[in-house]
């Protein structure tokens, strides 16, 4: 299968301070992937990481026939700010930017475009709906609504089911199996490891450092779980880049 992502003994970090560091790997064209690991492993950064938002310290991420900003990416909810009196109608169409830049008019087709992004993840109805008074579930189908839109091929998801219900997130499953079936390429950080189990078959367990990466039923086995938290217990946050030889 064809390479979207290669790393080469990638660092990432902030200040000069890795975060993850020594991951050596391929995400491949098509896969759908976990990235798992403790609270404070590194996952949320490594994702920036592909994204292009921060640069590695050490290391090397190579693009095949993809561009960081070809790439559709969801921050966790947290670190949007949903105060803008902003429609649900008005944010999905954000999605359309690539064609509407900054001076073109929204198209009937772009916004029955939108309607049909809409009624994909449930939310028939709610064009007009401030997003300030949705849900947590309600916006999360929003900014998947938004995605369907972007039309991207690589889709990198952040936490993208944590504090929703149930029902949401087996509806936005659904989002990303749809994806999978059209061979794009999907990466989501995940804490839910049955979640993990049930639905992606591939995961990179990391504990600031790659703990395996491969199949998941290969991956999320105990040994390796337990070295990821022991691992991330003794981290030292003042530590500095190290090198090592890559053969």
């Amino acid at each position: 299968m064809d390479v979207v992502f290669s790393l080469n003994d990638l660092t990432l970090g902030y200040e000069s301070h890795p975060a993850v560091h020594h991951i050596t790997g391929n995400f491949l064209l098509g896969s759908l992937t976990a990235i798992v690991g403790p609270n404070g492993a590194g996952k949320s950064t490594l994702l920036k990481g592909l994204m292009g938002l921060i640069k590695p310290l050490d290391g090397q991420i190579n693009y095949h026939k993809v561009l960081p900003t070809e790439i559709a990416y969801l921050p966790q909810q947290a670190d949007i700010d949903r105060s803008f009196p902003i429609s649900v109608m008005e944010t999905v169409l954000i999605g359309h930017w690539k064609k509407i830049g900054l001076f073109r008019a929204v198209t009937n087709e772009m916004k029955r475009e939108a309607e049909i992004a809409l009624e994909a993840v449930g939310l028939t109805g709610f064009e007009n709906r401030v997003i300030e008074s949705l849900s947590a579930g309600q916006f999360q189908r929003v900014l998947f609504a938004r995605m369907l839109l972007q039309n991207a091929h690589i889709i990198l998801l952040d936490e993208p089911f944590t504090a929703i219900d149930s029902k949401t997130t087996t509806d936005l499953l659904k989002v990303v199996f749809r994806w999978h079936t059209e061979k794009r390429t999907v990466i989501a950080v995940l804490h839910d490891m049955d979640q993990v189990k049930n639905n992606f078959p591939e995961t990179l367990l990391i504990s600031r450092e790659p703990i395996a990466w491969g199949p998941t039923n290969e991956v999320l086995v105990d040994k390796n779980i337990l070295k990821a938290r022991q691992m991330v217990e003794t981290w030292d946050e003042h530590a500095k880049i190290c090198n090592r030889d890559v053969t």
